[in-house]
C-alpha cells in the first residue's frame, strides 16, 4: 500500500488511466506472465490520503475506517471485482461492506 497526495494520485490516475483528476483509490495488479518472487502477491494499492480525509468528514467517520474502506476497495478490485455497472458495484460495494464490519469488529 502506498499513501499520497491528491497531486501524486492525480499524476498516477492521468498517466495509468487516462484521468485527468485525483481520486480515492487506484489498484494496480501485479503483471506479467514470470513467476512473482511473492507468488501471493496480488498487487498495489495506492491511496490519497488527502481525499480520504475529506471523504470521511463528509461521511461523519474517522479517517482510519475511511482508510479501512479504501484499501479493502482497492483489494477487491486485486481480486477482479469491479464496480463499473450497477449491478457489479452493489456486489462489490455488499461484500465490501462485509469486510468492513469485519474489520472494525477485530478492532474493538
Amino acid at each position: 500500500m502506498l499513501l499520497v497526495g491528491d497531486r501524486a494520485m492525480r499524476r498516477l490516475n492521468r498517466a495509468y488511466l487516462n484521468h485527468d483528476r485525483s481520486t480515492d483509490v487506484l489498484a494496480f495488479p501485479q503483471q506479467g506472465d514470470s513467476p512473482s518472487p511473492c507468488p501471493h502477491l496480488l498487487g498495489d494499492v495506492v491511496i490519497s490520503v488527502e481525499t480520504a480525509a475529506r471523504q470521511a468528514q463528509e461521511h461523519g467517520h474517522s479517517l482510519a475506517r475511511e482508510m479501512a474502506l479504501l484499501l479493502i476497495h482497492g483489494i477487491l478490485h486485486l481480486f477482479g471485482y469491479d464496480d463499473t455497472t450497477p449491478a457489479a458495484r452493489r456486489r462489490m460495494w455488499t461484500k465490501q461492506a462485509r469486510l468492513l464490519a469485519i474489520s472494525c469488529k477485530s478492532q474493538s
